[in-house]
């Protein structure tokens, strides 16, 4: 991907870190295809702006941004792919030095006069030959959460720990210690020779193409730029826990939290078993560096975790503004759409962008994006979201999945979920994109579903669309070469296929030690499904918890014949070696 980042006046605030700017994130695989990849928007604060002191006695000075401008893109959508064109046309022409696209950095700028883009300079990447070898992959994990203290963009993928250096300016720099981190408001070239000694670097000011970032990328150290308050919420001497290993979005915890680290050679996972094993994800900010683990794409991506993190309003709420009863929460709203022509414009973007990360990050291998799949109780936690959603004594079995989507009560903000995929896999050309329906009960309900989705662009077989449905009620297995006329392949879904077929409750604490994958009964469904998906033609995997949690789950499945297994990521590389000696053996 091309990473853009942009603010207002000279750039000289840019690369100094003086300013939070924007970014942008644009796919190169499609772009020159005349399509619009456009991943990812974060709107900074830009808070001021470096321009000429015309009349004055300095050649330059900074002055306040507006209010206005601050909360909107500095660049245009045509002016971002513009530049990320001119990113691939520079990688391209410096490939000789590798014999293959050679990773560049470049500033650029827009004339304030005639609004023209120029390139100002191209150099060489300075962060690449200092990465690990393509063999040796490293990752880190929390294995306990704190309090968060502080929170920025995240610089690398480490996490670090230690005691708090507050350090106001370069004259100050020897009170630095080896191990501890540097906290302060920005850093210049100044500093460089000093900050090798910390163990990682936090800002109050600064995108991820800060002075700050570009050295902690060099010098290989965790960094967390652009917090805005981390030398006044944090305090000398303090213990903390600098984390980077949690996608885009850095965070800086109170105290010294268990972490583990993992190495993985990846040459022990070239050869790939003929079962996929693919990543059951969430977290778009996540994707490209669980994407670095040798993978056959995403078997399982929810769209509720992008819905609760990024767009954190009910979709009924954005069509129906108007008629919202909670002041409060139709105001805080009111915020969150600033500068959308619509409401629902909102939602369609935020989702989309969330899918394109997802999408882009494991391209050309298969996402199989799973429609939202929240429970009443869980919808009704969003944004304006009480209003319209009924109470219900169990809502695991409730007006949930397929249900929702053609109801009058959802029908529209299923629209808005099926219009935000329809602009990935059309106008960002990510046809890698799969959907999947969740808790479809009838076939009836699934010829439901598939017409609304028809109806919002989304038609099965168009483009090469093609959508999954769930396994996980004892009538998708009972109908399952039914099934299989309407859908292009099951998707196994463990937990509820448990729930329903023991008649337990998977929440219930009491009877938690009935609920158990294993089960012979559960076993015997999963076996019939997968025997009449390969009677019918039908791609069949697995999205379920069951075989993260238990290696033999695994090898179940795989003996029996399941097309894919998607895992938690810190289950998958320990899995992709079971499977693949597992099915060397059954070979034998």
């Amino acid at each position: 991907a091309v990473l853009i980042n942009a603010a207002y006046g000279l750039g000289e605030n840019i690369v100094q870190g003086a300013i939070n700017p924007d970014e942008f994130v644009v796919f190169k695989p499609t772009l020159n295809e005349g399509l619009r990849p456009i991943l990812q928007k974060h709107v900074g604060s830009k808070e001021f702006k470096l321009i000429y002191d015309t009349g004055g006695s300095k050649l330059v000075k900074n002055v306040p941004v507006s209010e206005a401008a601050r909360k909107r893109c500095c660049i245009t959508d045509d002016e971002i792919l513009q530049l990320a064109k001119w990113a691939c046309v520079i990688e391209n022409h410096y490939s000789h030095l590798n014999d293959r696209p050679t990773p560049m950095d470049m500033e650029w700028a827009k004339d304030g006069i005639t609004g023209e883009l120029f390139i100002l300079q191209a150099r060489p990447e300075t962060v690449r030959s200092q990465q690990q070898s393509d063999t040796d992959l490293r990752f880190y994990k929390l294995k306990e959460k704190g309090e968060i203290l502080a929170q920025g963009r995240a610089v690398g993928e480490k996490i670090s720990q230690g005691i708090v250096r507050i350090i106001e300016n370069a004259t100050h720099l020897s009170q630095l210690k080896e191990g501890e981190i540097l906290v302060t408001d920005k850093t210049d070239p100044d500093w460089e020779p000093m900050m090798k000694k910390a163990a990682g670097i936090i800002t109050n000011r600064g995108g991820r193409t800060c002075h700050a970032a570009i050295v902690s990328r060099e010098l290989g150290l965790p960094a967390i730029v652009g917090t805005e308050n981390g030398t006044s919420c944090l305090k000398d001497g303090q213990e903390i826990t600098l984390s980077c290993a949690e996608g885009e979005i850095g965070h800086v915890y109170g105290g010294k939290l268990s972490f583990e680290t993992q190495k993985i050679d990846s040459t022990s996972l070239k050869d790939r078993p003929k079962t996929k094993i693919m990543l059951n994800l969430a977290n778009p900010e996540q994707a490209f560096a669980l994407a670095a683990i040798p993978n056959d794409g995403v078997g399982l991506a929810r769209l509720e975790f992008i819905i609760n993190h990024s767009v954190k309003v009910h979709p009924m709420a954005l069509v129906h503004f108007e008629q919202l009863e909670n002041q409060a929460q139709k105001s805080e709203i009111g915020c969150l759409t600033e500068g959308y022509d619509t409401k629902p414009d909102y939602f369609i973007d935020k989702l989309s962008q969330g899918v394109a990360m997802l999408g882009a990050a494991f391209y050309p291998n298969d996402v199989i994006v799973r429609m939202s799949d929240f429970k009443t109780n869980e919808y009704a936690n969003l944004l304006g979201g009480s209003q319209f959603e009924p109470a219900e004594e169990n809502p695991m079995i409730g007006f949930r999945g397929a249900s929702r989507y053609y109801n009058e009560r959802y029908r529209d903000g299923f629209a808005l979920e099926c219009q935000a995929l329809k602009r990935v896999r059309e106008e960002m050309g990510l046809t890698n994109v799969k959907v999947m329906i969740p808790f479809c009960r009838t076939l009836e309900e699934g010829r439901k579903v598939l017409e609304v989705m028809a109806e919002n662009g989304l038609e099965r077989g168009k483009k090469g669309l093609e959508v999954y449905v769930m396994c996980e009620i004892p009538s998708n297995v009972i109908l399952a070469d039914k099934f299989a006329e309407l859908f292009d392949g099951f998707s196994i879904g463990s937990n509820d296929l448990t729930q329903l077929t023991l008649g337990v409750d998977r929440d219930s604490e009491l009877l938690s030690d009935i609920f158990d994958e294993r089960n012979l009964a559960v076993k015997r469904t999963v076996t019939d499904v997968i025997r009449t998906a390969h009677e019918t033609n039908t791609k069949i995997g697995i999205c379920g918890q069951a075989p993260s949690d238990y290696p033999e789950f695994a090898e179940f499945v795989v003996r029996e014949g399941i097309n894919s297994i998607s895992l938690n990521p810190d289950t998958l590389v320990k899995t992709t070696l079971q499977v693949k000696e597992l099915e060397k053996n059954l070979v034998g």
